[in-house]
């Protein structure tokens, strides 16, 4: 699942706990992170970055709080291993387990179910650890604990430069109304990959889709369903996402749609293209839909601001895996607040990861696994955190970005 994340600061426009809330906890946390991202760091350099869209259905993210100090005072104090780790992109340092912050405080029961889903996909390091991994899933988080601490070496990630703090941000699943045949209301598709799609590199911009009849023909038929503009647009930059479809016979069904390739044109921010304008004061959702319906015959211009275009597969959604998330680069489903994205040249997929972020009312401080990448997810110590589907997750998605640290857990 390759996608864009999310900002809605006034900086350049560029996947957090899965427990169901009400919507009460949703206003609560909505409010912090308001507060998060006005503190937080504005416009970390060199990422692209994207808009939010909410649309229907999806859980809420538990908040952790930090642990009470001295939490980890029961933990090795002495790294197992004193070997240096080199990746593509990164260098890993070998640290005790008392550095990992929070390590006694997080329930580790739906890390472990993440954990269970990449050993559907394992790598050869962790495939010799997976018989355990499943045992476990049955397990206390004290004996999961206990065997991690046995059969780990936790390692800090950093650049090359030695620094260890880098960037979290976050992702969601849209969900959105979809007609089989087009309509004054759903007048953008979304297409399946044209056949030809290898041999020209860059394809045709989004205004060339639009405009060229060589373009045109080339994807005449596969239109896999069409959308409103800014729907169609948000599902492009998240790379995938659920329709709610409305078939020719007037029946409705709902189905999955997943990242199958781009047009390898440069990604461009649309809230980005209306801030310089200084048509918008920011570059939000809400905004960004505002000011389309006071400009309607200026939404195809805002849309060719952006010349990147994502081709999708459709996916059966059967009525069991409405709440699954899904299938991220490793390819497993994800899980929402366990699974991040990575650049797999620092983090190779499947790779359990602590993860620490702190802002000025957040701290997450939990077991993830590496199981997704995405096109702005670059460098040594930059994740982005899977929220999970819907509004409410869309809301957090829109405002996460702040400081991060990373630990990846290697066998010994």
């Amino acid at each position: 699942m390759v996608h864009h994340t999310i900002s809605t600061s006034t900086s350049r426009a560029p996947r957090a706990s899965s427990k169901i809330s009400s919507m009460n906890r949703l206003q609560r946390l909505y409010c912090v992170f308001t507060l998060l991202i006005v503190g937080t760091l504005a416009g970390c350099g060199g990422v692209p970055h994207s808009e939010p869209a909410p649309e229907s259905g999806g859980p809420s993210i538990a908040i952790e709080r930090a642990a009470a100090p001295g939490a980890a005072s029961s933990f090795p104090t002495q790294p197992a291993s004193s070997q240096v780790l080199q990746q593509a992109r990164s260098r890993w340092m070998p640290v005790a387990w008392a550095e990992l912050p929070g390590l006694g405080e997080d329930p580790l029961g739906e890390a472990w179910s993440a954990w269970v889903r990449s050993c559907e996909r394992p790598g050869p390091t962790f495939a010799p650890l997976c018989a355990d991994v499943r045992r476990l899933g049955q397990g206390s988080d004290e004996q999961r604990r206990n065997w991690m601490l046995e059969r780990l070496q936790p390692y800090r990630v950093e650049t090359f430069q030695s620094e260890p703090v880098g960037l979290l941000t976050g992702y969601y699943v849209p969900v959105a109304e979809a007609s089989r045949l087009p309509s004054a209301r759903h007048s953008v598709p979304l297409y399946g990959p044209p056949a030809q799609l290898h041999l020209r590199k860059p394809w045709y911009s989004r205004q060339e889709i639009d405009t060229l009849p060589e373009a045109q023909a080339a994807l005449r038929g596969r239109e896999i369903a069409w959308l409103e503009p800014l729907d169609a647009l948000n599902i492009q930059i998240q790379g995938s996402g659920r329709l709610r479809v409305t078939e020719p016979d007037g029946r409705q069904r709902m189905v999955r749609i997943g990242y199958a390739g781009t047009n390898d044109q440069p990604y461009r921010s649309v809230g980005g293209w209306l801030l310089q304008r200084r048509e918008v004061r920011d570059a939000s959702w809400p905004s960004i839909r505002q000011w389309a319906a006071q400009n309607p015959g200026r939404v195809q211009e805002l849309l060719w601001s952006n010349p990147r275009v994502t081709f999708f597969r459709e996916q059966a959604l059967p009525d069991s895996e409405l709440t699954a998330g899904p299938e991220g680069a490793q390819g497993v489903p994800l899980t929402a607040g366990r699974s991040i994205a990575i650049d797999p040249g620092s983090i190779p997929y499947g790779t359990p990861v602590w993860l620490a972020s702190t802002g000025p009312q957040l701290q997450l401080q939990r077991l993830v696994l590496a199981q997704d990448t995405g096109s702005a997810i670059t460098g040594a110590v930059r994740a982005d955190y899977f929220v999970g589907t819907g509004p409410e997750a869309s809301l957090i998605a829109g405002r996460l970005k702040q400081p991060l640290r990373l630990w990846v857990l290697w066998p010994r």
